[in-house]
């Protein structure tokens, strides 16, 4: 077990519990033979892994005095509103449960991700110290692959694969699949960040990755039928998106974005338990595309 590891578990365990004394931390480190050896957490450690904590994450842990001494995240807020953090620490979180309960690796199912253990290191490393990189990339479409020098300005995680937004050698910003990239090579060429880049915004009216070719960003509305609106309205399509009708048989979610691509693929991925309401122009679109869809199946 890594020390980040350590940290993150005395995190959700702080978290989990509101508040905690160290006699109930120790306890709790001890019981879980797999990661403490069954040995207690001793105040020392404890105090070192808070500092830590501090230092590398910016998470406060505290002590109340009154009514016991208890400690609790003093910043919850500086967790939930950061999701890169919290996403952080939820797969920490995740994976440490899964460490602990080994014994039930046939019973846990995954998906793999392709590509993040391989060039995703480089691109952060190469992210921090703003270096170019020359890749290596063979795309779904060309038949032969083909050499690129990135100025790499953000990672985005979409549908399991690992993808990097920057400038290539020629002014233009492109998106790769780290899946795609046969080598990655850190140059010693640097370059600078543009100032009112900014990654969230950047990506703020899509879904998924395709940007810049298929309209602006506007108001959408569909209507999710029968059990699926549950589903929609706990996990949302788009930060956008809206409640804006509910009844027994269906449920209308208001969203402003761009019909790209991955959306439309992400509509159909649904079938009939979504229908497109507005604007008219991706009605049409997924008419056509369930019309093409059809074809393939009408001689049956």
């Amino acid at each position: 077990m890594n020390q980040l590891q350590k940290y993150t578990w005395l995190i959700e365990t702080i978290r989990r519990a509101g508040k905690i004394s160290h006699k109930d931390l120790s306890a709790r480190w001890e019981r879980n033979a797999e990661l403490s050896d069954s040995k207690p957490l001793c105040r020392a450690t404890f105090n070192r892994w808070k500092d830590a904590i501090s230092d590398q994450f910016g998470i406060t842990i505290q002590c109340q005095k009154t009514g016991g001494y208890l400690y609790f995240i003093a910043n919850p807020e500086d967790i939930s509103q950061d999701r890169l953090k919290k996403w952080m620490l939820d797969s920490f979180a995740v994976g440490n449960t899964i460490g602990e309960n080994l014994s039930l690796k046939g019973r846990i199912l995954v998906d793999e991700i392709p590509s993040g253990r391989y060039h995703l290191t480089t691109m952060l490393e190469a992210m921090k110290e703003n270096r170019v990189v020359n890749l290596t990339y063979k795309s779904f479409i060309l038949p032969e692959p083909f050499t690129v020098l990135l100025e790499p300005y953000c990672v985005k995680l979409f549908d399991n694969r690992w993808y990097v937004l920057g400038r290539n050698e020629t002014g233009q910003i492109r998106i790769y699949g780290l899946d795609r990239i046969q080598n990655a090579e850190l140059t010693e060429k640097p370059f600078k960040l543009p100032k009112d880049f900014d990654a969230a915004d950047y990506f703020s009216t899509v879904f998924g990755i395709v940007i810049g070719h298929d309209g602006e960003p506007e108001k959408i509305v569909i209507r999710a039928h029968n059990s699926h609106k549950h589903y929609l309205n706990s996990l949302p399509l788009h930060h956008s998106q809206q409640l804006i009708a509910d009844c027994d048989k269906y449920a209308d979610f208001e969203l402003y974005l761009a019909p790209t691509y991955d959306f439309i693929m992400r509509l159909l991925h649904y079938g009939s338990m979504i229908e497109v309401i507005s604007p008219a122009s991706l009605r049409k679109t997924m008419k056509g595309k369930i019309s093409d869809m059809y074809q393939f199946y009408k001689n049956d």
